[in-house]
């Protein structure tokens, strides 16, 4: 009996220590989704001064893609989702956010980061206050962190 119950421990220690991920490797994929997340950021204000090549770059381009943002709906899949940055870059709303509380969860190909985006858009000369939720996904493609979602609050200001 004794037998058995030390064989299924030693099982179960050698199916944890073959899953189980280097600290390092957690720590790298970590702080590579962080340095997306910025890079999505960055690409997003430039978006807001009528530029939307850095965000369609940061993109994966596959069908499975998903945008949910602060004006409402939902585009699925690159073919939905490419000319909604085009629409978004074409209002040049101004103004700046910033991933702000940020909490990232990583695996070695698939990442979801929850944070709030603070900061303002300008609409009209007037600026308008961004504080919503957010959670943006990320997939590593050819060795890159790629966005294939982004989901936000809505902003009342841009439903009209």
């Amino acid at each position: 009996m004794l037998h058995r119950i030390v064989s299924g421990l030693l099982a179960l220690a050698v199916m944890a220590l073959m899953t189980a991920r280097p600290a390092q490797a957690a720590d790298d994929d970590t702080q590579a989704v962080k340095a997306a997340n910025v890079a999505f950021h960055d690409a997003l204000n430039t978006l807001f001064t009528g530029d939307a090549a850095p965000m369609k770059a940061i993109w994966s381009h596959a069908d499975d893609v998903t945008y949910m943002g602060p004006v409402g709906g939902m585009q699925v899949g690159w073919t939905q989702v490419e000319p909604y940055w085009d629409k978004q870059a074409a209002k040049k709303l101004g103004g700046k956010v910033d991933p702000v509380d940020v909490h990232i969860t990583a695996s070695p190909a698939l990442a979801v980061v929850h944070y709030y985006e603070k900061g303002e858009n300008v609409i009209d000369g007037r600026p308008q206050p961004v504080n919503i939720r957010a959670t943006t996904t990320f997939r590593k493609e050819g060795g890159q962190w790629k966005v294939i979602g982004h989901h936000t609050d809505t902003l009342a200001y841009l439903q009209k």
